[in-house]
């Protein structure tokens, strides 16, 4: 289905020296092959094709939507990999476009798709076939050919099937230390494993559980702040997302 992104500029007018705003911004991506309808209005088909549009004193601005904007929407079971854990982990391990890399843990697809904008190849496991589900039609929506979903328990390296040609591996489960002999069976010499939880005892208990053949990078966490920048009020925003995961980076440096 072709989409289009509309953005609402916001409306403002001025009262004895004050700024006051009448309507917001706001951000939608929409279905171009039908008429849309706003609160103010509705914004009919043909003038999708347009760059901007006005529905009574509202301005529309219509833009062709990014990989960005079609991610944001896709569906959810639950709470996916933050973009800013989802940026280090890209950045950390050096994912390009020639890497092969796997996840463990599927959940909706998210970290598992997003790789896949940027990499050769991803194999996606999780044991349970309604995430499998999901990921699938995730991964449809955004038109991403190069990744694959399947079943197993990463915590049995017998129901995983890749030998020697992993260059990453993302664990996203409870108990990654319990994943030892799968990373090591999958990732190729100077292949990293990155593991994500909430918890640091979590991530305590998988950098203790490393075989010698990995040498350990680095734990970190993100705090990200947003901030307010309008006219004089220069301050963090009240939504801080703060913490959300640690991240181990380890590597495989011989066999």
């Amino acid at each position: 289905m072709t989409k289009k992104l509309i953005i609402k500029l916001p409306r403002k007018t001025e009262v004895d020296g004050r700024r006051i705003t009448l309507s917001k911004f706001e951000k939608h991506l929409i279905n171009a092959k039908a008429d849309y309808s706003t609160q103010f209005g509705q914004i009919k088909k043909e003038d999708l094709k347009k760059t901007k549009v006005s529905v009574g004193k509202e301005e529309y601005l219509i833009l062709t939507p990014s990989f960005i904007d079609h991610y944001k929407k896709i569906k959810r079971l639950a709470q996916i990999i933050t973009l800013k854990d989802i940026g280090s982990i890209i950045t950390g391990t050096g994912m390009t476009r020639d890497s092969i890399v796997m996840d463990a843990g599927s959940g909706s697809g998210g970290l598992a798709c997003f790789m896949a904008s940027i990499c050769k190849k991803v194999i996606s496991y999780d044991n349970r076939r309604e995430h499998s589900m999901v990921c699938e039609e995730n991964a449809k929506n955004l038109n991403l050919k190069t990744v694959e979903f399947k079943a197993g328990d990463i915590y049995d390296s017998s129901s995983i099937s890749e030998k020697n040609e992993i260059d990453v591996l993302v664990l996203d489960n409870p108990e990654p230390h319990k994943a030892v002999e799968s990373m090591n069976k999958v990732l190729k010499v100077g292949g990293f494993v990155v593991a994500y939880t909430p918890n640091i005892t979590q991530n305590q208990e998988f950098v203790k559980s490393l075989p010698d053949n990995f040498l350990y990078e680095k734990t970190i966490e993100n705090i990200e702040r947003e901030w307010t920048i309008k006219d004089r009020v220069l301050r963090p925003k009240m939504k801080d997302i703060g913490h959300t995961a640690f991240l181990s980076f380890a590597r495989k440096v011989s066999k």
